[in-house]
Order: structure tokens, then C-alpha cells, then sequence
């Protein structure tokens, strides 16, 4: 008479099935990283639903800023009774701007998700690291894109004018994207890098503050001392802000347009890796 001795599978550690769970995201096809960012592309979306106070800096920051610059600065710089012309030169450079100051929204957002704990949800799921943070891009460029619209409704009453073919506004807008979301990336990197969402905020201030008024947005670079010009030719928001505004107003381009792309690519290639391999890190 034989015996037949039957053995239990050993039980897995916790820790091992988080484990398992993070080398298992590799094999999560194409398909299933876009299910999974269009689910957290909405519940991101319904968080702005119930929250509709974190659109006031996208509705009124655009109206703000033009008002500011137009009314304040424009006839110092175009002349009394030349505003219609700085509006011209001035809306195509706060393109550049609306990206970069919504780009820090990102951080700050990715920031305190950790303070509240929404991360151990997400590390308890089945689902890529990588689609977490693509989604956060996703739905800050849909608020960068409103924050635009009303920049460009504000500047066309106030007496903007579309001087070439409507295609160059169009393109004008994508260029921004583009490069608003490759800073997205770097301020996500420092939202996973910086304890609290106050020093994402006061890190991107010391940032940005250089490289907006050290630009063409809001005046011609020739008025500037030549050291701040040299500053200037190689700040990215300038290539941006040239670019948008020769667009809009049918004037040779140069190599603003490619200057603004090669700029997106290096920024993204660099701290888009560095901003998930951070957040598989911390999750």
C-alpha cells in the first residue's frame, strides 16, 4: 500500500508580492498602459470636477498677465497709443509662459499625492509605474491648453491680430505643448525629489522667475545689456516666444521652431527616466 504525501505551496511574503507585482508591470502590453492612463486620466479629471477651485489659476492667470503687460508695459515699450502693437508681440510670448507656470502645478500635485497617501493605492495595483505620472502630464497639458484659449480670446479683444494663415496659430499652440510638457517632466522630478510641496513651489519660483523675465517674452532682447543677451539667445522660452510670434504673425521663422523641438526632445530624454525610475523608487 503506497502513500501519497502531498506538500503546500509555501506561502509568499508581502513583501515578495509587491515585489512581484513591480517586475510583473514589464509585461503589461501596450494596450493595457493606455487602459490603465485613460482610467487615471479620469479619475484625475474627476478630482478637477470636485475640485473647481484648481482652475483658478488656469482661467484668471492668462487674463491677469495680459492685462498686466498690455495696459502697464506696453506703452512704455511700443509707444502711447501703440498697445495694439505689443499685444501682437506680447500674447505669443506668454504662450511660452502660460506652459511653464502651469508645468510647476505638476510637481506640486505629484508632491502631496505622496503627503496623502493616494500613492500606496497605486503601489497595491497591477499597473505600470510609468502611467501614473503620463497621465498627470495628460491632464495638466488639457488645463495648459484652456489656459491658452483664454489667453488668445483675451488678446484677440484686446486687439490681436492672426497676420498669416490660421495654420500658423495652430502650429504655434502645439509647439507650445510640446515643449510644456517636456518642463512638466523636470517639475515632476523635483515633486519626487523634495520633501514638501513648498519647496517644489520655491524651487520652481527660483527657476522660473530667470528664465521668464530673462527672455523675448515680454520685450525685445536689443533693449537688454549684452550680457543678459547672451543670456537671452539661449534661454528656450525665447526660442519658444519667437517662435509662437513669427508663427502668428507670418515672419521667417529662422531656427527658432527647431531651436524649441531640440530643446523638448533633450529635456524629456533626460528627466522623463530619471522622474519614473524615481517614482518606482518611492513606490
Amino acid at each position: 500500500m503506497s502513500t501519497v504525501t502531498t506538500t503546500k505551496p509555501a506561502p509568499t511574503a508581502p513583501g515578495r508580492a509587491s515585489v512581484a507585482a513591480q517586475h510583473g508591470e514589464g509585461r503589461i502590453g501596450l494596450r493595457g498602459n493606455l487602459r490603465h492612463i485613460g482610467a487615471l486620466v479620469r479619475r484625475n479629471a474627476l478630482q478637477i470636477k470636485q475640485d473647481p477651485e484648481s482652475m483658478f489659476d488656469v482661467v484668471f492667470m492668462p487674463i491677469i498677465f495680459t492685462l498686466l503687460f498690455v495696459f502697464v508695459f506696453g506703452g512704455a515699450i511700443s509707444g502711447k497709443g501703440n498697445q495694439a502693437d505689443y499685444v501682437n508681440y506680447v500674447v505669443p510670448g506668454l504662450m511660452a509662459m502660460m506652459g511653464m507656470n502651469i508645468a510647476m502645478g505638476v510637481g506640486t500635485g505629484v508632491n502631496d499625492d505622496f503627503k496623502k497617501g493616494v500613492m500606496d493605492r497605486f503601489r497595491s495595483m497591477p499597473i505600470a509605474r510609468s502611467s501614473v505620472l503620463i497621465a498627470k502630464i495628460v491632464v495638466e497639458l488639457g488645463r495648459m491648453m484652456v489656459a491658452i484659449a483664454i489667453l488668445l480670446a483675451v488678446g484677440f479683444l484686446l486687439g490681436l491680430s492672426i497676420k498669416g494663415p490660421v495654420m500658423g496659430l495652430f502650429l504655434a499652440i502645439a509647439l507650445s505643448a510640446v515643449f510644456g510638457a517636456s518642463l512638466m517632466w523636470i517639475f515632476v522630478l523635483l515633486g519626487l525629489t523634495l520633501s514638501t510641496p513648498q519647496a517644489v513651489q520655491g524651487m520652481a519660483m527660483m527657476v522660473l522667475m530667470p528664465l521668464q523675465f530673462g527672455s523675448s517674452i515680454f520685450a525685445p532682447p536689443t533693449t537688454m545689456p549684452g550680457w543678459l543677451q547672451s543670456f537671452t539667445d539661449y534661454n528656450p522660452l525665447s526660442n519658444l516666444a519667437d517662435a509662437a510670434r513669427a508663427l502668428i504673425n507670418d515672419a521667417p521663422v529662422g531656427d527658432s521652431v527647431w531651436m524649441t523641438l531640440i530643446w523638448s526632445l533633450a529635456i524629456t530624454a533626460v528627466t522623463m527616466p530619471l522622474a519614473v525610475r524615481k517614482f518606482r523608487q518611492k513606490t
